[in-house]
């Protein structure tokens, strides 16, 4: 069961998986609600959630943190 959006804490590391694609973020700030600016680790990017999530959630849609 994915985690929801509001229990998401600035600095920690989560997986999110959504429409096939894995990817781990650490959470840099929160802008607002369930916006939380984000770093991709794998490609050292940042996004906000709502782009991730912009397309719906999938399926497959899972969040969860990294230890």
């Amino acid at each position: 069961m994915p985690i929801a959006l509001d229990n998401l804490r600035v600095g920690r590391i989560y997986l999110l998986v959504n429409q096939g694609e894995r990817r781990k973020l650490e959470v840099v700030s929160r802008i607002s609600g369930e916006n939380f600016k984000v770093k991709d680790l794998d490609t050292l990017e940042y996004y906000t959630l709502e782009e991730l999530l912009r397309w719906g959630r999938g399926k497959d849609y899972d969040l969860e943190e990294l230890r």
